[in-house]
């Protein structure tokens, strides 16, 4: 039969080796220098926020795609966008100019289901997926269901 349990005697020696052996590394390692000028200029640019955000009309059918989809097979509703009215902006990059710039926009909506509703959005530039293109957070009010932007979808307004 195996013996399970290791002896005070070699689990000391063990500790030993695995402390001389971490003391080692970090003798050898040194300290930690600054990157040089060449390494800071490669590849590390940062993110460039230049502005360009798309107008409030862009987004959209981006809206209306989005809505439809999560309605379905979130809350297996019917509903649908069926149009827009009144859109505008109401900030642009309402914060300090070192802030990811956003076109916040508001407007009403008409849904399969007869109702006019509010729909505020923003339009975030480098917002989509991984970074790439512009994305676009949204809310109807009255049915924010999951509570994403309550109040009212206040969350989701400058």
């Amino acid at each position: 039969m195996r013996n399970l349990f290791i002896s005070p005697k070699k689990l000391g020696r063990r500790l030993s080796l695995g402390a001389a052996l971490v003391c080692s590394l970090m003798a050898v390692g040194g300290t930690a220098q600054a990157a040089n000028p060449f390494e800071l200029n490669f590849w590390l640019s940062g993110p460039r926020y230049d502005g360009r955000v798309a107008n409030c009309e862009a987004a959209l059918p981006t809206i209306t795609s989005q809505f439809q989809e999560k309605e379905a097979t979130q809350w297996n509703s019917p509903l649908v966008i069926t149009g827009f009215g009144r859109i505008h902006e109401t900030a642009f990059r309402p914060w300090q100019s070192d802030n990811i710039p956003r076109r916040y926009c508001s407007g009403d909506v008409m849904l399969s289901d007869g109702k006019m509703r509010s729909v505020h959005y923003s339009i975030i530039e480098d917002g989509g997926f991984a970074g790439f293109g512009q994305g676009v957070e949204w809310c109807v009010t009255g049915l924010d269901r999951n509570w994403a932007y309550n109040p009212a979808c206040r969350a989701a307004r400058p």
